[in-house]
């Protein structure tokens, strides 16, 4: 192998690269990003468009010596070649896909704000520093911490989700806490789907099923992301649509194309699952690189799940997935009363941490723990 290319220039992308360096590989390596700008952390974009204060994102360190092709992004796979939006063909014999994903949008309009890129953070926290009124549709992780930093800045907020906010990616017990804590900082939280969003000569109108009419200057939509595959559509590689891996990341059938992060599809008994936080992109980087140069002798990924936030003032960590029903968890530190604590769950593989100091390694082995 001496020609890899890795279309994709952030997390997942830059740690395969590094980890081909790290790992033996000198041939040529070359890196192809659809934004004009050095690879950054993109956990730090809601810290940058929530600060009222300039924030500068340090760029990613990197190690790996490379060719990088920044500004342009992959339009079509050929069997041998990268094709680039500008006519440019790269071939390789070894590739990486790493293309990310985009956050689904309601409409077109420059009213509505979603978070996955340097630009929309900057344009996201001007507009905000005007105090407008707030409609966030999501209550995931990025909508309630969009939510949070918009109260901090001044901004009055409602947000709307089917149920309580967090529950489906954190179980009711943390779920419930951070959303009584929005509640408290003065969040108006329904509970309900979208019927529609409109852009009206004041601003937007989210619409309910109800027929009740929210008014409001913007709106941040925060309801996931669709992966960066389009460029991939007559390639071969897709399997109803999705980019799906196996253990190793390689894309099934094609050992000698890896993915990784939030662009691929996680080949798993129950059926195919993604894995898109920042957390999981770095591992999966860095398995795609072995599996790309080792073949079936790589390691499979094997990496707990982690998740962190801070949102409302406090800081959470979470290792593994929190049970969806309501399964009482053991106290180990603080008081779930008190909003301070450290918890595990024995049996389901999970552990949290709020607004208490845990190191993660420490957080993962009380997470593993049956007692």
């Amino acid at each position: 192998m001496d020609r890899i290319v890795i279309v994709g220039h952030s997390i997942a992308g830059v740690t395969c690269g590094d980890t081909l360096r790290r790992r033996g590989f000198d041939g040529d390596l070359t890196y192809v990003g659809a934004e004009d700008v050095p690879a950054y952390p993109r956990p730090s974009l809601s810290k940058a468009a929530l600060h009222p204060d300039p924030v500068d994102i340090a760029p990613l360190p990197t190690f790996a010596v490379a060719t990088e092709i920044l500004g342009h992004r992959a339009v079509a796979l050929e069997p041998e070649a990268v094709l680039l939006d500008d006519g440019r063909a790269l071939s390789y014999d070894g590739l990486v896909i790493a293309t990310g994903s985009r956050a689904r949008r309601l409409t077109d309009s420059p009213r509505e704000y979603t978070l996955r890129s340097l630009a929309d953070a900057e344009a996201l926290r001007a507009r905000l520093l005007e105090r407008p009124r707030v409609t966030v549709i999501g209550g995931g992780p990025l909508g309630m911490e969009v939510a949070s930093g918009a109260v901090g800045l001044g901004c009055e907020v409602t947000l709307l989700n089917p149920g309580t906010p967090l529950a489906r990616h954190l179980g009711p017990l943390l779920g419930g806490i951070l959303a009584s804590l929005a509640a408290e900082a003065g969040v108006r939280i329904l509970d309900t789907v979208v019927e529609s969003v409109t852009e009206t000569a004041e601003g937007m109108a989210v619409t309910l099923p109800s027929g009740e009419v929210l008014e409001s200057d913007i709106v941040f939509t925060g309801i996931g992301d669709d992966p960066e595959v389009d460029w991939l559509a007559s390639s071969g590689l897709l399997v109803d649509g999705r980019l799906i891996v196996d253990t190793r990341q390689r894309v099934l059938g094609h050992p000698g194309i890896v993915a990784a992060g939030d662009v691929c599809w996680l080949d798993d008994p129950a059926g195919p699952r993604r894995s898109p936080v920042w957390t999981s992109a770095l591992e999966q980087g860095r398995v795609a690189a072995d599996g790309l140069l080792l073949g079936d002798d790589a390691p499979e990924r094997d990496h707990p799940f982690y998740f962190w936030t801070d949102q409302w003032g406090v800081s959470l960590k979470v290792s593994g997935t929190p049970p969806r029903e309501d399964v009482a968890p053991v106290v180990v530190k603080g008081s779930v009363d008190e909003r301070s604590f450290v918890i595990h769950w024995p049996g389901h593989g999970a552990a949290a941490a709020l607004d208490m100091r845990m190191p993660v390694p420490r957080l993962h082995k009380l997470a593993a723990s049956r007692g």
